[in-house]
C-alpha cells in the first residue's frame, strides 16, 4: 500500500462541544466523586461549552445555566471501556456487521477501526445505560498485527467522525492461540507461537528500515513514496501509538515483554488472563493491563486459569489496571458489574473506579480529555442512583460534553436516549 506524498495525513482532533449544544450546565447537590481527588458531598460540577470549569462544594452557578439536581445521587466521570468492538462488531447483524478482522494479511497495521464503526450499533445505547461515555474500539485478534484503534465518545454524532477523541491511539496485535489457529488452518505462516513472534519482529525491522530511508530522503529534500503499513509501525516505534497486545497465557506475556524490549515501544497488555503469574515483573516495568472480559467460561485452553480474583492480585502488586468487556463478548453495559465482582474478590473499591476512569484514559494518552471530573477535561459525567459498585445502582443521567444524552425514565421503567432526529438537528 504505497502512495507518493509529502507526509502523513491525520484527522484533526475535534474540540469538545464543536458539534454540540454550547452552553452552561451545573450538576448540583450530589455526592461528587472526581476520582483525581477526594469525594465532595453536596458538590457541584460546572460545565461550560463542553468542558468542566469547576468542581467543588462552593461553586457559583452562573445565571441562565441549565441546572440538574443530583441530591441523593452519586456523580462520577463517564466510564471508559478500554478494549471493545462496539460499532465494529455489530450485534444481531451476523457477518454483515462484523468488521473486526481483515484476515487477508498477517500485518494489517494500515487498517483503521475508524473506517468501519457504525454509530447506530445498538451497543452504543447499551454503553450509555452502563454509564460509559468513551470507548477505545479495536480491531480483532485474528492477525499478528490487526490494525489501528480509535478512541471515541459513545454518543452524539451523525458519523463516527463527530464522536472521535483521537482517530488512532494504538495498534492491536495478537499472540497465542488466535492467530495461530486462523493462519494455521490455512497452512500459512504463522502456524505456531514462534511464527507469530517472527511476523511481528520482521514487521518492525521493515519499519525501522523504512524510517531510515524516509529520514534520509527528507535530509536530501528528495521525494519519498509512503507505505501506510510501515508508516503506522514507525508511529509505534516513535511512541505516538500504543502497542495493544492481546495475550492470555503467561508465556505469551513474556514474549510480549521480550518484543517490547527489542523495539522499545509502549506496551499495554490486553486480557492478561495469566498476568498474575508475572505480576511483579509487570509492576516493575510499569506495563499496564487491560483485564478481562470476566463474565466468560473457560472456553479455550488459554482461559483454563481465568479468575476474577487475579485482577486484585495484579493491582496489589502495583500493576496499573483497567477493565474490559471485550464487547460483544460481554455486553458493554456490564462493565461496571465486572468491577463490582472484582471488588468482591479483593480489588479495592477505589482501584476499581480508577480502572474504569483515569487508568484507561492515561494508558492511551487521553488524560487531558476524559477519565476524571476536573477543570479542563471534557464535560462527560454520569449521575448514578447510588454507589455505582452497588449492583442495584443505576445510571440515571448521562452527559457527554455538557449535553444530556441519556436519562432513566422511572415511570416507564426504561432509559431514554437522545435519538437520531435530535442528535442530527443543528
Amino acid at each position: 500500500m504505497t502512495t507518493p506524498d509529502a507526509g502523513p495525513r491525520t484527522l484533526p482532533t475535534r474540540d469538545p462541544g464543536a458539534l454540540r449544544h454550547r452552553g452552561t450546565l451545573a450538576v448540583v447537590g450530589g455526592h461528587v466523586v472526581p476520582v483525581v481527588g477526594e469525594p465532595v458531598p453536596g458538590g457541584t460540577v460546572l460545565v461550560v461549552d463542553g468542558r468542566i470549569t469547576a468542581v467543588g462544594a462552593d461553586v457559583a452557578v452562573p445565571e441562565g445555566a441549565e441546572v440538574v439536581d443530583a441530591t441523593g445521587r452519586w456523580v462520577l466521570p463517564g466510564f471508559v471501556e478500554a478494549h471493545g468492538h462496539v460499532g465494529l462488531h455489530e450485534e444481531g447483524e451476523g457477518v454483515a456487521g462484523n468488521d473486526t478482522n481483515e484476515m487477508t494479511r498477517t500485518n494489517a497495521a494500515a487498517v483503521r477501526a475508524i473506517d468501519a464503526v457504525n454509530v447506530d450499533d445498538e451497543g452504543f445505547r447499551d454503553a450509555l445505560a452502563g454509564g460509559i461515555t468513551s470507548v477505545v474500539v479495536k480491531p480483532g485478534s485474528g492477525n499478528p498485527i490487526g490494525g489501528q484503534s480509535v478512541a471515541m465518545k459513545t454518543w452524539g454524532g451523525r458519523t463516527v467522525d463527530e464522536q472521535v477523541i483521537r482517530a488512532s491511539v494504538s495498534v492491536k496485535s495478537a499472540l497465542g492461540e488466535n492467530p495461530k489457529r486462523v493462519w494455521g488452518e490455512r497452512k500459512q505462516t504463522p502456524q505456531t507461537r514462534l511464527g507469530t513472534a517472527a511476523v511481528i519482529r520482521e514487521a518492525f525491522l521493515a519499519a525501522e528500515h523504512y524510517r531510515a530511508r524516509r529520514d534520509a530522503a527528507a535530509a536530501k529534500d528528495e521525494p519519498f513514496a509512503r507505505d501506510l503499513t510501515h508508516e503506522t509501525l514507525v508511529r509505534v516505534l516513535e511512541g505516538e501509538l500504543v502497542w495493544d497486545q492481546h495475550t492470555h497465557r503467561h508465556d505469551d506475556i513474556a514474549t510480549a515483554l521480550r518484543l517490547a524490549d527489542e523495539f522499545g515501544y509502549r506496551l499495554v497488555v490486553n486480557h492478561g488472563t495469566e498476568g498474575h503469574k508475572l505480576a511483579d515483573v509487570l509492576a516493575e516495568r510499569d506495563v499496564p493491563v487491560v483485564f478481562g472480559p470476566m463474565f466468560t467460561s473457560r472456553s479455550k485452553v488459554e482461559l483454563r486459569d481465568r479468575g476474577i480474583e487475579h485482577l486484585a492480585t495484579l493491582a496489589a502488586a502495583g500493576v496499573r489496571v483497567a477493565i474490559t468487556t471485550d464487547h460483544p463478548v460481554v455486553p458493554i453495559n456490564f462493565l461496571v458489574h465486572q468491577a463490582t465482582l472484582a471488588v468482591k474478590e479483593g480489588l479495592p473499591a477505589r482501584t476499581a473506579i480508577e480502572a474504569l476512569t483515569v487508568n484507561p484514559a492515561a494508558f492511551f494518552g487521553l488524560e487531558g480529555r476524559i477519565g476524571a471530573l476536573e477543570p479542563g477535561r471534557d464535560g462527560d459525567l454520569v449521575i448514578w442512583s447510588g454507589d455505582p459498585l452497588d449492583v442495584t445502582s443505576r445510571a440515571e443521567h448521562v452527559v457527554i460534553e455538557g449535553r444530556t444524552v441519556y436519562t432513566w425514565d422511572a415511570a416507564a421503567g426504561r432509559g431514554r436516549v437522545v435519538e437520531r432526529a435530535e442528535r442530527f438537528a443543528r
